[in-house]
């Protein structure tokens, strides 16, 4: 026999929608659709980025130099397990940014022999890992200064010139492209904190100074090359990096924690880049320019790591996770098993997941700055 309870459920008789509800709901679901996808109300052209190791494709590829990663594990997430000299197990915060905007899928490295017109158009990458704006930085490894990158940008706007047909052309698609500029780490941690030719020269003050007019320089020098929109990062809590705990703290192996006297320097830094910024955008006809926080968003993610799925923030997925970067992380190291509860790759470059977490930070800034 029937539940009587069942059967009264089963005879009771709802109403259709009204247009209003149905209105309201499509409503919902469109702006649930906004939000998902792009918040950019305006085109962009192309994304051309500069820097060091946390926006390198791949350029150290091509170029002789012991500090490059493109062999396993590096790219351990990548699609089809490719190592392409991201130093990372997948993609880079800017080929989230490039695909966000609508421009592609990776940002590919200016000096591949394969790149496309089509790729010079939508934009490159022209940085290079352990690359920064003291001169002095990149001879240490043998990478791609930053004024050399600005070369090879000349290089490509002359071959966009080519492709679009004349210099005009090329302007207007060089003033609705965004800039990417992401150095400086290197600066402070493979140079003044680590060898003491600069610090016999500057004090640590002197030497922010010292990184920050050369950073200027160089945006003076894009925005003369006909760059307009800029996003430019600022730099990590340098303390909580695995490399800088092993190397400087008293507690490398146990109870490892951040390292406040590096960080601060990097926070201190931050407000002057800031600073600097400010007085660029007032100063220079067209310009518009942007900071990425790295710094805060980091810093979240270590202090607040189990809202974000990190399980370890103190060392990297690959080896030990406290020195192994580059070629000390190669096939024959031990890889965590998962590296998305790790906030670091090696015992530098952040994983995949924290550069998607980066990425997702720095969206509202990105909107504003393309937007306006």
């Amino acid at each position: 026999m029937k539940n009587p309870r069942n059967m009264e459920d089963s005879e009771k008789q709802y109403p259709l929608p009204s247009l209003t509800q149905i209105f309201v709901l499509c409503s919902l679901l469109l702006c649930l659709r906004v939000q998902k996808g792009e918040a950019l109300k305006k085109k962009v052209s192309g994304v051309y980025v500069f820097g060091d190791s946390t926006v390198d494709p791949g350029n150290n590829n091509f170029i002789n130099t012991p500090f490059k990663s493109n062999f396993p594990p590096y790219g351990r997430d990548f699609p089809k397990q490719i190592p392409t000299g991201r130093f990372t197990n997948g993609k880079l915060g800017t080929d989230f940014t490039a695909s966000y905007m609508g421009l592609k899928e990776l940002v590919p490295p200016y000096l591949d022999p394969k790149l496309s017109n089509k790729d010079l158009i939508t934009g490159v990458s022209f940085a290079s890992a352990g690359s920064g704006f003291d001169p002095l930085t990149p001879a240490i490894t043998n990478v791609i200064p930053i004024p050399k990158q600005l070369e090879y940008f000349k290089g490509c706007k002359k071959r966009l010139e080519r492709v679009l047909g004349n210099k005009q052309r090329v302007g207007q698609h060089l003033e609705e492209a965004v800039f990417f500029v992401s150095a400086g780490t290197n600066d402070f941690v493979v140079n003044y904190f680590t060898l003491p030719i600069r610090r016999k020269s500057f004090t640590l003050l002197a030497y922010q100074q010292f990184v920050l007019q050369h950073l200027i320089q160089f945006i003076q020098n894009l925005w003369t090359e006909g760059g307009r929109k800029f996003l430019v990062a600022g730099l990590p809590p340098m303390g909580c990096l695995p490399i800088m705990i092993t190397l400087n703290s008293d507690h490398a192996f146990l109870q490892r924690s951040c390292m406040d006297k590096y960080s601060s320097a990097a926070r201190n830094y931050n407000l002057m880049l800031q600073h600097e910024l400010r007085s660029m955008q007032l100063n220079m006809s067209g310009l518009k320019i942007s900071y990425i926080d790295t710094y805060g968003p980091l810093d979240n993610m270590i202090h607040a790591h189990d809202s974000f799925g990190f399980e370890d923030v103190e060392s990297g997925c690959c080896g030990s996770g406290y020195i192994e970067a580059g070629i000390l992380c190669n096939k024959y190291s031990a890889v965590c098993s998962d590296p998305s509860k790790y906030l670091f790759w090696d015992s530098i470059h952040p994983s995949q997941k924290a550069y998607h977490s980066l990425f997702l930070a720095s969206r509202p800034t990105i909107d504003a700055l393309i937007n306006q």
